[in-house]
C-alpha cells in the first residue's frame, strides 16, 4: 500500500534511522537539517528557559523539564500520527503533503506563544493581557528569523503555520489538522502526560497503552477530526484515567495550587508596574527578577522571596470545599472574576484578623477559586471497524463519562483557603476552624 507521506524527510528518518536528538524517556527524535534550523532560532531556544509545570517543582523536585523538551516530544508524536493516518485514503485525500509538513512545524512551535508562568496569569482573565495569538504572531512576523527559516528550509509561510496554531480560516482539512494538535487524543496530551509523570516521579501518566492507541486512530464520520476504532477503546479509557489522576495528584496538588495561588496574587499586585509586552517574550528568571524589582518592601516582596528564593515557604491549606461537599461555597466562588476574588479575600483578612486578635498582611490569606471549565472532558467518536458505525466514546464507556465530568468536577477541583504558616498555626487553635472559615467566606460575599 502506498503511504501518502513516505517521502517526507522526518518520516523517512523515523523509519530508517539517521540523525536524532535524545530526550527522556529514552526517546529518539528524528533531527533533520530543516528541523535543526527551526530549533536553533532564538524564539525556540527561549523555550529552554520556560518550565513545563511551573511551580510543581516545589513539590516534585524532578519536575524541572522545559517546554523545549516537550515541544520535541510533540513533534515526534506528529510523525507517529502521520505515519498511522497516512495509510488511510480518507485522510490522505484531505491532508496533502504540504499540510502534513505544516503540522510537523506547528507541532514544534505549538508553545511558541506561551509566556513564562502562562497558565496562572491567564487564569486571572485580566484586561490588557496579550493573547497567545498575539505573541505567536510577533515571533512569526514577516522578515523575522523564524519566518525566514520557514521560507528557506520548509517552503512554508508563517501564515500557514499560524492558521494551525491560532485558527483564522475554516475548512475540513484545517479542522482535521487542528484536531491532531488540540483534541481529546492529540499529540500534545500524548506527550505531556507521560513526560510530566516521568519527571514528577509518579507513575500515573505513564499507564496507558500508546502502542495500542496510536494504531487505532482513524477519521470521524464527518472526516474533519480524529476518532478511534473499537480496538483502541480500553487504551482511550486508560488515557482518561491518566489525565484524571495527573490532575488530582500533580497539577492540582494542594501545595502546587498554594504556590500558584501566591504567585498569581503577587503578579496581580505588581502588574501595572511591569512592561508586559516585553516581559512575556522573556524567560522565567526574567519574570521573577522584574516582579521583584518593582515590588515594594512588604508582603509582596516577601512572598516572592518565598517562591523564588532559597528558602521554600509556601502557604498552608486551612480549609477546602468541593462541589459535592459544599455546593454553596463552591458555586459562590468558582470562576469568580479575579478582582472580586481579591476584594473578598481582603475582607476575609479583616474578619480573620479580628478573630485571631492579630493583624494579618493582605497576603497572609489566599482564596483559590478554580475555573469552571472541564479539564478532563473527553469527547471522541469510536468507530466500529466491522459496521463502520460510530458513537461517542462517553456514550459507551461509563468510565469515561464518570471520570471526565462527575469525578473531576465534584472531587478534584476545590475552593481552598491558604494561610501563611503563622496564621495557619493560630487558625488551627480555633475549635472547628474549617466550619468557622466557611461562615467567614459566606460573610464576605
Amino acid at each position: 500500500m502506498t503511504h501518502a507521506y513516505a517521502d517526507i524527510p522526518e518520516i523517512q528518518q523515523e523509519r530508517r534511522g539517521g540523525s536524532l536528538i535524545r530526550i527522556p524517556n529514552q526517546q529518539d527524535v528524528p533531527f533533520t537539517d530543516r528541523v535543526r534550523a527551526l530549533v536553533d532560532v532564538t524564539a525556540f531556544q527561549r523555550l529552554r528557559r520556560i518550565s513545563q509545570l511551573g511551580f510543581a517543582s516545589l513539590v516534585y523536585p524532578g519536575a524541572t523539564h522545559t517546554r523545549f523538551e516537550h515541544a520535541l516530544g510533540v513533534y515526534h508524536n506528529a510523525i507517529r500520527y502521520l505515519w498511522q493516518l497516512g495509510g488511510d485514503p480518507r485522510f490522505a485525500e484531505v491532508v496533502d503533503r504540504r499540510m502534513a509538513e505544516t503540522l510537523l512545524v506547528a507541532a514544534l512551535l505549538h508553545d511558541l506563544g506561551h509566556w513564562p508562568y502562562c497558565h496562572p496569569i491567564e487564569d486571572l482573565h485580566l484586561d490588557g493581557m496579550p493573547s497567545h495569538e498575539e505573541l505567536a504572531a510577533a515571533f512569526l512576523k514577516p522578515g523575522g528569523e523564524l519566518t525566514d527559516v520557514l521560507e528557506r528550509h520548509w517552503n512554508l509561510s508563517s501564515e500557514e503555520v499560524l492558521d494551525v496554531l491560532c485558527p483564522r480560516t475554516d475548512s475540513r482539512a484545517m479542522r482535521l489538522i487542528r484536531s491532531l494538535l488540540s483534541g481529546p487524543i492529540d499529540i500534545d496530551k500524548m506527550d505531556y502526560l507521560e513526560r510530566d509523570s516521568v519527571h514528577a516521579g509518579v507513575p500515573y501518566g505513564c499507564n496507558f497503552d500508546r502502542n495500542r492507541l496510536i494504531p487505532s486512530l482513524c477519521l470521524n464520520e464527518a472526516g474533519d477530526g480524529l476518532a478511534i476504532s473499537t480496538k483502541g477503546r480500553t487504551a482511550a479509557e486508560l488515557m482518561v484515567f491518566a489525565r484524571y489522576v495527573m490532575f488530582s495528584e500533580v497539577y492540582w496538588h494542594h501545595a502546587v495550587r498554594a504556590a500558584t495561588c501566591l504567585f498569581a496574587r503577587c503578579f496581580y499586585e505588581v502588574r501595572h508596574r511591569l512592561d508586559l509586552p516585553w516581559l512575556f517574550r522573556q524567560n522565567e528568571a526574567d519574570v521573577a527578577t522584574a516582579m521583584y524589582r518593582v515590588a515594594e518592601a512588604g508582603p509582596v516582596r516577601e512572598s516572592l522571596d518565598h517562591l523564588f528564593g532559597d528558602q521554600r515557604r509556601l502557604p498552608k491549606r486551612v480549609a477546602e470545599f468541593s462541589l459535592s461537599e459544599d455546593p454553596e461555597i463552591y458555586r459562590g466562588y468558582a470562576a469568580l472574576p479575579y478582582p472580586e476574588l481579591v476584594a473578598r479575600t481582603n475582607r476575609l483578612v479583616e474578619v480573620v484578623s479580628a478573630k485571631l486578635g492579630m493583624t494579618l498582611d493582605r497576603l497572609d490569606l489566599l482564596v483559590d477559586a478554580p475555573p469552571v471549565q472541564k479539564e478532563v472532558e473527553f469527547r471522541i467518536e469510536i468507530v466500529d471497524s466491522r459496521t463502520g458505525r460510530s458513537r461517542q466514546l462517553e456514550d459507551v464507556s461509563p468510565v469515561v463519562r464518570t471520570l471526565a465530568a462527575t469525578q473531576f468536577d465534584e472531587l478534584v477541583k476545590r475552593v481552598r483557603i491558604f494561610a501563611s504558616p503563622e496564621a495557619a498555626q493560630r487558625l488551627a487553635e480555633i475549635p472547628d476552624s474549617a466550619d468557622w472559615l466557611r461562615h467567614a467566606l459566606l460573610q464576605v460575599q
